[in-house]
C-alpha cells in the first residue's frame, strides 16, 4: 500500500512539471507546423497563420455545446477586440468526416468572421496536446503559445481578452 501511495505521489508530481498555472503555459512552446484545410478545401500551414498581432486558436466541434457558446460569445466581441488589439481568431474544427459537412453550414449561419480550419484526422489537435474541447490557445507575434485554457464558462472570454491585451502592441490611430 505504501508503494502504491509513493507511486501516486511521484506520478502526480511529475505531471505537475508540465501542468498549466491558472491558464498560463509554464514552458514556452512554439506553434507546431501542421497542414490543415480551410472550409474551401485550400491547404493552410498552421505555422503560416500570420503573426502581425496576437492569434487565438480555438479547438471546437459542431457537437460541442460549450465550444459553440464560447465562439458565439467571442463573435459578439470580436470586432472590438480586433480594433483595440489586432487579434485574429482561428477556429479549428475537430469534426471527423461524418460531421465535418456540418461545419460550413454552422459557421455561415452564425456569420463568424474567423478563419475556420478543419482537422478531421486530429493531427493539429495531437500536436497541440488537446485532449478535449473547447481548448483555447493564445499565440504571440513570435509564434509562442503564451496562454492556454480548457473548457468554457461564461466570463472566460473576459479573461482571454485580458491576456490578449497583455501581449498586444498598441495600435496606432
Amino acid at each position: 500500500m505504501k508503494k502504491l501511495a509513493l507511486l501516486i505521489i511521484l506520478f502526480a508530481s511529475s505531471n505537475l512539471l508540465n501542468a498549466q498555472d491558472d491558464g498560463h503555459v509554464l514552458e514556452v512552446k512554439k506553434l507546431p507546423s501542421v497542414q490543415l484545410k480551410n472550409m474551401d478545401g485550400k491547404s493552410v500551414n498552421t505555422s503560416a497563420l500570420g503573426f502581425e498581432g496576437p492569434v487565438v486558436i480555438s479547438f471546437w466541434a459542431t457537437w460541442c455545446s460549450p465550444c459553440k457558446r464560447e465562439l458565439n460569445t467571442i463573435h459578439d466581441l470580436y470586432s472590438a477586440w480586433q480594433d483595440s488589439t489586432g487579434v485574429s481568431l482561428v477556429a479549428v474544427s475537430i469534426d471527423d468526416t461524418k460531421t465535418s459537412a456540418q461545419v460550413p453550414t454552422y459557421v455561415n449561419g452564425k456569420s463568424w468572421d474567423y478563419l475556420v480550419l478543419m482537422d478531421p484526422n486530429g493531427d493539429f489537435k495531437r500536436a497541440m496536446g488537446v485532449n478535449n474541447v473547447p481548448h483555447t490557445f493564445l499565440i504571440d507575434t513570435d509564434g509562442n503559445i503564451v496562454y492556454s485554457h480548457n473548457n468554457y464558462a461564461p466570463g472566460d472570454e473576459e479573461r482571454l481578452y485580458e491576456e490578449i491585451k497583455k501581449i498586444a502592441k498598441p495600435k496606432a490611430n
